[in-house]
């Protein structure tokens, strides 16, 4: 884990030995996050200080459809940017350097960064579609729509299926996807540790 660009971690298992070394990777300055199929216990000497239900969807393919805005590359130009819109909009676990880990675009709207979507985690065959995010300004203009769905292409031509994360009570977000072709995959826990 490094902090820059995100703040998941994991455990190999249950063991003391294991949870020590979760335990470690956790200062004062830097939560952790798990992604689980049920709740974290938090190991000694971390507290749960955040908690959300959240689904996994997948899509084998993905609607299609011309963009309504001009689509632009973001990269370490925006990044404040892109970090602002994140910290206003709250899509996920999003830190200063998070946009390196995948290719990210974005719509603007009189030079102002409106909307992003990009890329995070990958596993062999799937690539998570991450950072979905509009300003509230500019909510109702498909921006959303159009940024998941070419990010979501991408990797779809890549032979890679796309996965995203979405927190459960979301239902407004869960329907976007499921117009694109996302269907749920499963259930999941996110559990924010910090330092007691």
């Amino acid at each position: 884990m490094q902090a820059a660009y995100g703040a998941f971690a994991a455990a190999a298992d249950d063991s003391p030995d294991s949870q020590s070394a979760l335990a470690a990777l956790c200062t004062a300055q830097t939560p952790i996050a798990l992604v689980e199929p049920d709740e974290a216990v938090a190991p000694p000497g971390l507290v749960v200080v955040d908690r959300g239900r959240c689904v996994q969807m997948v899509a084998e393919a993905v609607t299609d459809a011309p963009p309504r805005a001009e689509i632009v590359p973001l990269g370490d130009a925006d990044a404040a940017e892109m970090l602002a819109l994140a910290t206003l909009t709250r899509p996920g676990p999003f830190f200063e350097r998070t946009h390196q880990l995948g290719d990210f675009i974005g719509v603007r709207v009189d030079g102002r960064l409106a909307a992003m979507a990009g890329e995070r985690l990958r596993t062999p065959g799937h690539t998570e579609v991450s950072g979905v995010c509009v300003h509230p300004d500019c909510r109702g203009a498909g921006y959303a729509r159009d940024l998941t769905r070419l990010v979501s292409q991408r990797i779809l031509a890549r032979g890679e299926t796309p996965f995203l994360h979405c927190y459960a009570d979301n239902t407004a977000a869960i329907t976007l996807y499921e117009t694109l072709g996302f269907s749920v995959r499963r259930s999941i826990e996110l559990t924010v540790l910090s330092r007691s």
